[in-house]
């Protein structure tokens, strides 16, 4: 008996060729069920991002870090204070088709008011909106609220969101006394089974009780007392933004190096040798 096979083939392989037709013309083929790399790494090296953005891909690892925090297409995902919208720009395309994206940024209308860094993240979270608003084919229809703690730390409704990704705020929230607020906020819109995946600066650890920490860096244990205290459990963590050559003892701490160089041309061949900082990379689970 012989076989009919030819059939299949050309199928198959018809297949193929409209498949390879739609990576080429930029139309990537994405299965909402699974985290797509191929997708994340075409959006991380998007035209649409400006060349300083995508240089600090190297330094950031965006597609390694959102495939460890296990973002699907399909998600209901959440990002704390996304700043001028560095994983924005990768995680809004990536969801607009199949998922959400909300961002929880900072007040917009204190543009007016005395404090200087009040009206700095207003003029940065009104300048986001501004550009989401400008490229919608792009971003897709990016839910937008304000966050704010202590006044401002309503986030959803409960059980809302499969991820809440936090990048580099833990230090700040921390200086300004609402981490553990923060961290009970994210907990309650998270569905249960939902993951929190934070990246933040990461202080020397000098013993198992002990750290240091110049200005901007946490310590990576305590940041796992605070989120386990409120019910959070830690799944994993990865080095996967760690940076050996970062000694952490900065005079001006995590700013000293690239991208802020705070200290002008003063030893900045120094600190882009550097890089940027030595980074902590934490997933918490929401237990069921």
């Amino acid at each position: 008996m012989t076989l009919i096979t030819k059939p299949i083939n050309a199928y198959l392989l018809l297949w193929s060729v409209l498949c390879l037709s739609a990576v080429q013309a930029g139309e990537l083929i994405t299965t909402p069920e699974q985290p797509d790399a191929a997708s994340l790494q075409y959006f991380a090296n998007h035209d649409l991002r400006s060349e300083a953005h995508i240089a600090r891909n190297s330094f950031r690892n965006p597609v390694d870090t959102l495939l460890f925090f296990e973002v699907k297409p399909k998600h209901q995902v959440l990002e704390i204070w996304p700043a001028r919208g560095w994983y924005t720009e990768i995680l809004a395309p990536y969801l607009k088709e199949n998922g959400q994206l909300t961002i929880a940024h900072h007040r917009q209308f204190q543009l007016d008011e005395e404090d200087g860094q009040q009206r700095f993240w207003a003029r940065i979270s009104r300048d986001l909106s501004e550009r989401i608003e400008s490229y919608p084919d792009y971003f897709g229809a990016v839910q937008q609220l304000s966050f704010d703690p202590p006044e401002l730390l309503q986030l959803g409704q409960e059980a809302s969101y499969d991820r809440v990704l936090s990048f580099r705020n833990a230090h700040i929230l921390d200086q300004e006394g609402t981490l553990l607020q923060s961290l009970t906020a994210f907990f309650h819109v998270l569905k249960p089974g939902g993951i929190l995946g934070m990246v933040e600066h990461r202080s020397s650890r000098l013993s198992d009780i002990s750290s240091t920490a110049s200005e901007g860096y946490l310590d990576e244990a305590y940041i796992i007392r605070v989120a386990e205290s409120i019910g959070f459990e830690l799944l994993d963590r990865s080095e996967i933004n760690a940076n050996p050559l970062d000694t952490r003892d900065h005079p001006r701490g995590v700013y000293n190096l690239p991208p802020t160089l705070a200290m002008g041309s003063q030893d900045s061949d120094k600190y882009l040798a550097i890089g940027e900082s030595d980074r902590m990379t934490l997933k918490f689970i929401k237990p069921n």
